[in-house]
């Protein structure tokens, strides 16, 4: 047992993490011990480490096959998780397959075969009917955001994959609520529930913003204006609308990114990566970005259009003061617009568009090599330590991906940086280097 302990620190050290939080070590402790555990926690709260310590210690170094399946609604989840794994630095491999990519590179990775597959319920089912990977040796299914998951229409796509998954020993499911209802092939018997649902969330300030204009945008225009620059999201219940609210932003000067299901999955990605390396401090994005996404703390979200659901209210709001962080959540209600039942207000603000300059100091660099180019994030930093006598405080966030690279510098000095590496040798590859 004190080893595994050890190994458990060691993995906490990787991940920056003191400690576990209470809903981690309940969950812990049941996973390991019972065959099914339904996981209800807000979002934000850990839920992905909850479950990954007890599953991923139980796998089997001597299998050669996929022992662990983990379905998500999202592919932002599906690599989402993937990363986590990789960072947990476990030796154990791991795969994310998801729609929206060519199917010849999912088959690329998996020639190798993962001890843990994560993916998207329709992309997992046509890998299934393909005969991608052998099913034989996976004995753990985690269904994480689970309600989410049937809420977007994988209820068909989830039922076909557990039914042709002959030994399952092992069931988790994950939400951030407790309003679902569990369908009878998921085949959950006598399972213990975890419910820290209702977990208040004591540091968040929920502030009402009068807008005298219907369209809201010169008043979501001031209250950026006097938030400054920190990191936020702004919540809009259609991708028509974040268009809309892009335009404007965009004539006021104000840097943003753009995150809607209807997006190219790159953009969505390339939008991830510029707003947690901190190119954009904001980002328009509809419920889509309410759960499940690796994003940094935020410091306020912004509701532009009023929530349909409580629980979508709940999800948004969840985006900030996680944790014991504190966070602000902003409702920009039109003079003349109902207010539903749900939103009550600790506050009232009036915008007065403090005259301040948004944006950040930071560009993002795309660099065409990546991990399957046994390429490294030190490969990438020591390539702007020696070629453009960069200091440390000079490099931001790095970000590998299987064939390329990205990272946050100094925009000053972009240009600069991109003359003397662009078409350079990284790891022996020759790469091209240029902002994004």
């Amino acid at each position: 047992m004190s080893s595994y302990i050890k190994v458990q620190q060691d993995i906490l050290d990787k991940l920056n993490i003191k400690t576990l939080n209470p809903m981690q070590e309940e969950a812990l402790l049941s996973i390991t011990n019972a065959e099914n555990t339904v996981l209800l926690s807000p979002t934000g709260t850990g839920k992905t480490l909850a479950f990954l310590l007890p599953t991923i210690a139980a796998l089997d170094t001597n299998c050669k096959n996929v022992q662990l399946l983990i379905l998500v609604p999202s592919r932002e989840l599906a690599i989402q998780i993937e990363q986590v794994i990789r960072t947990m630095g476990t030796g154990f491999k791991a795969n994310a397959v998801y729609g929206g990519r060519h199917f010849s590179k999912d088959k690329i990775e998996l020639a190798h075969t993962p001890a843990i597959l994560v993916g998207t319920p329709g992309r997992v089912a046509d890998h299934l009917r393909r005969e991608t990977f052998l099913v034989d040796d996976i004995n753990t299914l985690v269904l994480d955001e689970f309600d989410k998951s049937l809420e977007v229409g994988f209820e068909k796509e989830m039922s076909e994959i557990i039914n042709n998954l002959p030994h399952i020993k092992k069931r988790i499911l994950t939400s951030a609520t407790q309003d679902m209802e569990i369908p009878r092939f998921v085949g959950l018997e006598n399972e213990l529930i975890i419910d820290y649902s209702d977990t208040e969330v004591s540091n968040l300030e929920i502030k009402q913003v009068i807008s005298p204009d219907k369209n809201k945008l010169q008043t979501l225009v001031d209250l950026l204006h006097d938030i400054g620059n920190k990191p936020g999201i702004i919540f809009c219940n259609y991708k028509d609308t974040i268009q809309f609210v892009s335009d404007f932003l965009d004539k006021n000067d104000i840097p943003h990114g753009c995150f809607q299901g209807g997006m190219e999955q790159i953009d969505r990605e390339r939008a991830l990566i510029k707003f947690r390396n901190g190119t954009h401090q904001i980002i328009i994005a509809t419920d889509l970005a309410a759960r499940g996404l690796d994003i940094p703390e935020l410091n306020y979200i912004i509701h532009y259009q009023l929530p349909l659901k409580a629980e979508e209210f709940t999800h948004r709001n969840g985006r900030t003061a996680r944790m014991n962080a504190e966070g602000t959540s902003y409702v920009i209600q039109w003079e003349g617009e109902r207010l539903p039942d749900f939103i009550k207000f600790d506050d009232t603000v009036t915008p007065k568009g403090t005259v301040k300059t948004l944006g950040t100091e930071w560009v993002t660099l795309f660099i065409s090599g990546g991990r399957k180019d046994k390429i490294s994030k030190g490969d990438v930093a020591g390539m702007l330590f020696k070629q453009c006598n960069l200091e440390k405080s000079e490099i931001g966030i790095i970000e590998l991906k299987q064939d390329c690279a990205f990272v946050a510098v100094p925009k000053a000095k972009a240009e600069s940086i991109i003359d003397k590496t662009n078409n350079s040798r990284l790891k022996k590859r020759k790469v091209r280097i240029h902002t994004i």
